[in-house]
């Protein structure tokens, strides 16, 4: 049982700041790759940023620069930065654990971005 508890979600300005949490139930390192994902009405699921057990980094084009993964390993939490929010991030984030064999979701986050 692998639990991922999401948090930071909410409704912000254009340009303004949010900072997501996922809280895994184990040691993260126990996952090869740790990430975000978004998924917009009407759209399918996109990936944000990744991370793996090893620290490499990788982001969306879109999100490149304005976005930030990072991870505390002692508190098995995983962040994601947003910065110069746009009213096109609005969407429901998802946080991801993955293994070769098994993937993780958490519930999903609201981030709603407002003109």
């Amino acid at each position: 049982q692998v639990q991922l508890v999401e948090s930071g979600g909410g409704l912000v300005q254009a340009g303004g700041s949010l900072r997501l949490s996922c809280a895994a139930s184990i040691s993260i390192f126990g996952f090869n790759t740790m990430g975000w994902y978004r998924q917009a009405p009407g759209k399918q699921r996109e990936l944000v940023a990744t991370i793996t057990r090893g620290g490499r980094m990788d982001y969306a084009d879109s999100v490149t620069v304005r976005f930030t993964i990072s991870r505390d390993n002692a508190k098995n939490t995983v962040y994601l930065q947003m910065n110069s929010l746009k009213p096109e991030d609005t969407a429901v984030y998802f946080c991801n654990a993955a293994t070769p064999t098994k993937n993780y979701w958490g519930q999903g986050t609201q981030v709603t971005v407002s003109s």
